[in-house]
């Protein structure tokens, strides 16, 4: 488990990044099956995704086809503003 909150990484600069991994089975290497991975990274290094598929090329049977991945930063730190005030409206 990490030792920072998801809110703590987005205030850091971290995005949320998903990627679509195709692998060939091992047993039927002309079939291809599709693998969804997410977390959160940092562009345009992505080394927590680049971490990832290091492992799979090392210790998965199934070799890799493609990767596709999209990155989002849900936050940014300029936009998050603390507010002291509260209206209330009947």
């Amino acid at each position: 488990m990490r030792d920072t909150s998801e809110l703590e990484l987005m205030l850091k600069g971290y995005g949320l990044t998903t990627a679509e991994i195709l692998y060939h089975l091992p047993d039927h290497p002309h079939v291809l099956q599709t693998y969804i991975w997410q977390d959160y990274d940092l562009a345009p290094k992505f080394p927590i995704l680049f971490g990832f598929i290091e492992f799979w090329r090392a210790k998965l049977d199934g070799p890799l086809h493609s990767v596709h991945y999209t990155h989002r930063k849900l936050i940014a730190p300029n936009e998050w503003r603390k507010v002291d005030g509260e209206f209330l409206m009947h």
